[in-house]
């Protein structure tokens, strides 16, 4: 068969000029299709947890030239939203210095909900975000074109339009959908540049790599896949002409990583700092970011780019948050396959959470086109660029295996983009193949996909029919993949027509944004501390609980058994309302130790004898969280309470979880409180603030 780059007999050029409008047709209208599902079943959805701080972030950096807010993600996304909304309307305040991640996110959540119309505000990124990631899936369906021929690029985008996963990050300001988009159009166009060497090709590879290097810094793992696939191309390939010497295509390849790099530098004004402030303006000082890092060896690189600024500090910053957080693992319980877990469920968690989000459809064509890979039932001159692709999926899956899985599968989607690709090449072998039986198995699988996809709205919740669907799903999982605030509006349209009239006062353990429960006009258990402080500190709660469906799986600590063990009296997807006598201690101690952080950590009037206070009755409540004990240790170091700090931090001890990196930390800063002046000790890093 014919190479579909290089065709040995070329078209006449009327024939190509119309092949080429069917395709752009085709591929403009599925692209179409895809963002008007999109809106549709998605016009529902409130903002994600994440988005207020990606927007207010991406005004500042418009506005003020700074990339000191949020510097855990590259700008590329944030500087496009950015843009749009600085253009057509954001008051935004004005910069101050923040006291850690607490007080940085109440100023992104004031400026977005209290300062502005929120709706109004997420109407315009939505729409910036359709046009971004619409461009994109563009992009990567002509780089598809070029190096697997039309077939592929449609049957990709195609199964691209039917996940519902796809559907859900089309508009939210995150940075997930773009970082896959842009990582996989780096890999695919890398599969022509390594085996051609032109510098057109290389050229548009690199410009992929440096936008999603500019995008999220998971994007480091296909540029170290770039740079080692192309050096084992370059050594052990056959080099067929004379002048093209493997010292020049080594040269080649350190083209496209330093011009991917030139484009991150671009991202950030081709500034080192993230300011233009005569000191570093960060939540927290690079130096302890990076000593937050447990791992010597990531401490070592850290400092080592920080030292030669190889790249932005904030680029470095971010980098170090990401180890930490995404890597070594948060603080964070998590229910996965339906067993409890401490920072990381087992190796195996994503390919699994992969295997639950995936129409079965689309997860039979991918594998039916990994296997007519293996069964050699492609051209063969796609051997080479089909076997980088499962190298470049599998290198990833590896990386994700060591790290944190609180976020679900909106961490693993570059995996899903190249197990979309595997679908689309068996797409194009069904319409190629001569008998019948290949196609009528690929047309059941999409039929087959599109009905258990299509109808859905809401399409973050969706899980397939293996895990008994949306509903089922939370009996196995309560990652971010389940709920992600969206069903926000739905709480406050729900209070404002049976709650509000009543005078009632709800206990809301949705995690809905306090300020937009405030713009909204929701009033809330302890949103007035002296009108509520007598009911917060009682164990048992008569009324209204409105509640996620994340909340209501089992927990290591803030459980709530007695409100998982009712029925609710009215449901939204994966937002629940219970009515009755409830023992909500877990959840009160939660509320309680929120506020005693935001008392901790106000920019404005830090209050260390409230949130002293909050933190005792929060421990009152459910003694069994070791971070409120660690915490109130800190206040007291900061007291200089000897007594009570050697008190709290042994209660974060014996409560710590079997984390030999949690239990050493713990146990080193009991014997400094132990023996050293107390001026000299710092406060234990927090691992519930990342």
């Amino acid at each position: 068969m014919s190479e579909p780059d290089e065709p040995r007999r070329a078209e006449p050029p009327q024939r190509a000029r119309a092949s080429t409008r069917r395709f752009l047709l085709l591929l403009t209208a599925i692209v179409t299709g895809a963002i008007v599902r999109s809106a549709i079943a998605t016009r529902l959805d409130d903002f994600t947890i994440d988005e207020p701080y990606h927007i207010t972030a991406g005004v500042s950096y418009i506005r003020y030239d700074d990339f000191r807010i949020n510097p855990e993600h590259p700008p590329l996304v944030k500087l496009w939203v950015g843009s749009a909304l600085a253009a057509t309307g954001f008051r935004l305040s004005p910069l101050r210095e923040f006291r850690d991640k607490p007080d940085e996110c109440t100023f992104t959540q004031d400026n977005v909900f209290l300062r502005n119309d929120a709706d109004s505000v997420q109407r315009r990124s939505r729409r910036a975000m359709w046009a971004l990631n619409g461009l994109l899936l563009v992009l990567l369906a002509l780089a598809l074109r070029r190096c697997f021929g039309p077939g592929v690029a449609l049957g990709t985008t195609l199964v691209l339009a039917i996940d519902p996963t796809v559907a859900a990050h089309l508009p939210v300001v995150m940075t997930d959908l773009p970082v896959a988009l842009l990582s996989a159009t780096a890999v695919v166009l890398a599969t022509r540049a390594f085996r051609l060497w032109k510098w057109r090709d290389l050229g548009w590879c690199s410009a992929a790599l440096g936008l999603a290097l500019g995008t999220k810094h998971s994007a480091p793992v296909f540029a170290i896949f770039l740079g080692l696939a192309g050096g084992a191309l370059t050594l052990f390939a056959p080099v067929a002409k004379p002048q093209d010497s493997r010292l020049r295509r080594l040269g080649k390849v350190a083209c496209v990583l330093l011009g991917a790099l030139t484009i991150l530098w671009a991202c950030y004004g081709f500034r080192f700092a993230e300011s233009r402030a005569a000191k570093e303006v960060f939540n927290r000082p690079l130096a302890a970011k990076i000593a937050d890092v447990n791992s010597r060896g990531y401490r070592f690189v850290l400092t080592q780019m920080a030292a030669t600024h190889s790249v932005p500090r904030a680029y470095i910053w971010g980098f170090a948050d990401t180890v930490r957080a995404g890597l070594e693992g948060r603080a964070f319980q998590q229910l996965a396959f339906g067993r409890l877990y401490y920072a990381k469920a087992p190796w195996y968690f994503f390919p699994g959470v992969i295997a639950a989000k995936l129409p079965i459809g689309i997860s039979f064509l991918a594998g039916l086109g990994i296997f007519l890979f293996f069964g050699r039932r492609f051209p063969r001159e796609w051997n080479l660029p089909a076997t980088l692709l499962i190298a470049a999926m599998l290198l990833f899956l590896f990386v994700l295996s060591s790290g944190a899985t609180y976020a679900g599968v909106r961490h693993a989607l570059p995996a899903v983009l190249f197990l979309a690709i595997f679908a689309g090449m068996a797409s194009h072998a069904a319409l190629a193949a001569s008998g019948n039986a290949l196609k009528v198995v690929a047309g059941l699988a999409f039929l087959a996909a599109a009905l258990s996809a299509l109808p859905v709205m809401r399409p973050w919740e969706y899980y397939n029919e293996i895990v008994g669907g949306a509903r089922k799903a939370p009996l196995y999982f309560d990652d971010e993949g389940i709920d992600l605030t969206q069903r926000s509006k739905e709480l406050t349209a729900y209070y404002d027509q049976a709650i509000k009239p009543t005078g009632e006062i709800p206990y809301v353990s949705y995690n809905m944004f306090l300020q937009e429960r405030t713009a909204r006009g929701v009033d809330w258990l302890g949103r007035d501390l002296p009108r509520d402080e007598e009911r917060m500190k009682s164990g048992m709660f008569t009324g209204t609980i409105m509640t996620s469906a994340r909340s209501l799986t089992k927990h290591l600590w803030w459980d709530l058994p007695a409100v998982r063990a009712a029925a609710p009296v009215a449901q939204f997807g994966n937002l629940l309302v219970f009515q009755g006598t409830f023992d909500v201690r877990g959840r009160l101690a939660r509320n309680l130790y929120a506020l005693g952080i935001r008392e901790e950590y106000s920019a404005e009037k830090p209050d260390l004898d409230a949130a002293k206070r909050l933190l005792k009755e929060s421990a009152e409540a459910d003694p069994s969280p070791f971070s409120v004990h660690l915490e109130l240790g800190n206040i007291y170091l900061k007291c200089a309470s000897r007594e009570e700090a050697l008190g709290a931090y042994n209660a974060a001890l014996k409560y710590a979880p079997p984390d030999d990196v949690i239990r050493r930390a713990i146990q080193e800063q009991i014997r400094r409180v132990t023996t050293e002046p107390l001026p000299q000790i710092s406060p234990l890093r927090n691992p519930a603030l990342e």
